[in-house]
């Protein structure tokens, strides 16, 4: 799991208090960059027992472990209600920006990086100066991203068309978005995108999502 950012957090963002109500001093996001973590998650117990939600069980595992040796709290993006903001919280923790499609955009990483959870400390940790960075879509003249998709599933205006999306990746024509990830994301010129066998298991992952 990689530290991706931190930010000491105002009544604004919502971060939720401590165990015993104390309010959070600072909160460390955790996740993935590029395909880094995903050999250890493809090798863990949760990736092979067959149950569900394996990469949300995997996370909860390893940032709970790091919560308890770092006297921290886990939060997590998922299992909600409540929904927590990580988006919003990236936004405060790194040099992340909205891109065309939706998905936040890094300087290094491109699209192809996640949030898996967060540890918030009581704290007030000293945090250094992360330097601006303008988002790599400014100097994007093409923006291939937004033309890429077969069934025009994403515009700047309009947004993401999810249905239109959906029923794509179910037909016969969408199976190399599913086995390859989705080709307005892989579209992107900043960062290579993750190996075919990480890119498979989210697009599966999206897919459940649509049938519940």
């Amino acid at each position: 799991m990689a530290v991706r950012g931190a930010f000491h957090p105002l009544p604004d963002d919502n971060v939720p208090p401590l165990p015993g109500g104390a309010p959070a001093g600072t909160l460390v996001l955790l996740g993935w960059t590029g395909g880094r973590q995903w050999p250890a998650f493809a090798a863990s117990p949760e990736a092979r027992d067959g149950r569900p939600h394996p990469l949300d069980r995997w996370s909860r595992r390893v940032i709970d472990a790091a919560a308890v040796a770092l006297d921290a709290a886990a939060i997590y993006p998922f299992g909600g209600p409540p929904h927590r903001p990580f988006q919003r919280w990236a936004l405060r923790a790194e040099p992340v920006a909205h891109s065309p499609i939706g998905v936040l955009i890094h300087p290094e990483w491109g699209l192809w990086h996640a949030y898996r959870g967060a540890l918030a400390f009581r704290e007030r940790l000293p945090l250094a100066d992360d330097p601006a960075r303008a988002s790599p879509c400014e100097r994007c003249a093409d923006r291939p991203c937004l033309s890429a998709c077969p069934v025009g599933a994403f515009s700047e205006h309009h947004g993401y068309d999810v249905p239109a999306c959906t029923h794509h990746l179910r037909s016969p024509s969408g199976v190399a978005c599913v086995s390859a990830g989705c080709l307005a994301r892989r579209a992107c010129p900043v960062a290579p995108p993750y190996g075919e066998a990480q890119n498979a298991f989210h697009m599966r992952a999206f897919l459940r999502t649509r049938q519940a």
